[in-house]
């Protein structure tokens, strides 16, 4: 049949809602981190900002599975303002 599975791949299994969210929290934490170890010049830029707001305010405002998808954003608007602060 097209859409069984066979028994042969079965998946590891999932991390339980505590393990998750401890995960999510601590890679949060570590670009809050990164994020407030950036100058004052960055600081100053908007998407400075804008990471802290995604950090903050939407990342606890969104459900478990989608806070990945805010820390991944966050992760890239961090690794631009690195980039554009450290040339400077």
């Amino acid at each position: 049949m097209p859409n069984r599975q066979s028994s042969s791949s079965a998946r590891a299994p999932r991390a339980s809602f505590r393990e998750r969210y401890a995960t999510l929290e601590k890679r949060r934490s570590e670009l809050v981190d990164r994020l407030t170890a950036l100058d004052a010049k960055a600081q100053a830029h908007p998407g400075y900002k804008r990471a802290l707001k995604l950090l903050n305010d939407t990342f606890r405002r969104e459900k478990l599975p989608q806070r990945l998808a805010v820390l991944q954003a966050a992760a890239w608007l961090i690794a631009v303002l690195e980039k554009l602060f450290s040339v400077v």
